[in-house]
């Protein structure tokens, strides 16, 4: 591969995943010079391109290596990294068994996800929701499942909301737009169960920091109707990191001792002044 300078970059504007939504991609953050469990984002990459049919032509090492040269010259210390994979030009229409797999790692500055995060963020109800397995790929992290949410957010930006809760296709309670979520019920973390959306990594790590903190975790089918029974909420996610919630359409909440104990660990541990097996 080669470094391309951010304004000299460019993808034909045939490319398949362009026009097709089969990109695969992970977003990581730097702290201090160092990408948050850098490895587990590689591996779910080239997991997610495995389950959308394609092997990406560099190994997991390959693409560790390409990320922290990347970081490196980009002379940041904190910041975004996005590694995406995707299908090239070769073939133009639904089947593109001969064409080239690409793969390309950006980075950036990238501050707070949502300005004021510890406020807590507004949320609103979306309209789309979360797709069955059988009938979308939930576990890869790939482009195409992003349209709704892209659509739910932006619908939720229009009505004044920084984000949109988003229930799957059974009426369950899935996620925010690219995020997971967690309530406190009578000091136990209620969120649901990921078996039709991303078991995210910040998911996974909130988890682990509430068990250490001796929190009960509940990962269960939770409705929309039990969400005037939670004192607190927040979401999780790679761009999100920890994000207190204070209102989803009706029901409000205040960020509390849950809330913000999981923030704070949670900040210590990505710039290295905590350590937990993850």
């Amino acid at each position: 591969g080669e470094f391309v300078p951010w304004r000299d970059t460019k993808v034909h504007i045939l490319t398949h995943a362009l026009h097709y939504g089969g990109a695969v991609f992970e977003g990581e953050r730097a702290y201090n010079g160092k990408i948050f469990r850098s490895l587990d984002h590689s591996n779910r990459l080239h997991r997610s391109a495995e389950i959308l049919g394609y092997e990406i032509p560099f190994s997991v090492e390959q693409v560790e290596e390409a990320k922290r040269e990347t970081l490196a010259k980009s002379g940041l210390e904190s910041s975004y990294v996005r590694a995406v994979a995707w299908r090239g030009l070769e073939m133009m229409g639904v089947s593109a068994q001969k064409n080239s797999i690409h793969l390309a790692v950006a980075v950036w500055h990238w501050g707070d996800y949502f300005e004021d995060k510890m406020k807590g963020i507004r949320m609103t109800h979306a309209e789309w929701r979360r797709p069955a397995p059988d009938t979308a790929p939930c576990h890869a992290k790939a482009s195409g499942l992003y349209m709704i949410c892209t659509m739910s957010k932006h619908a939720a930006e229009r009505d004044g909301y920084a984000d949109a809760l988003m229930l799957d296709y059974r009426g369950q309670v899935a996620g925010a737009t690219g995020a997971n979520i967690f309530f406190v019920r009578d000091g136990a973390l209620h969120t649901p169960t990921p078996d039709c959306f991303l078991n995210g990594l910040t998911r996974q790590t909130a988890i682990k920091l509430a068990k250490e903190r001796q929190i009960e975790v509940i990962e269960r089918a939770i409705m929309p109707d039990e969400l005037a029974t939670f004192s607190e909420c927040f979401i999780t996610g790679s761009a999100a990191e920890i994000t207190p919630v204070s209102e989803i359409g009706a029901h409000t909440y205040k960020p509390g001792q849950i809330s913000e104990g999981l923030v704070n660990d949670y900040t210590a541990l990505v710039n290295g002044k905590m350590e937990v097996a993850l």
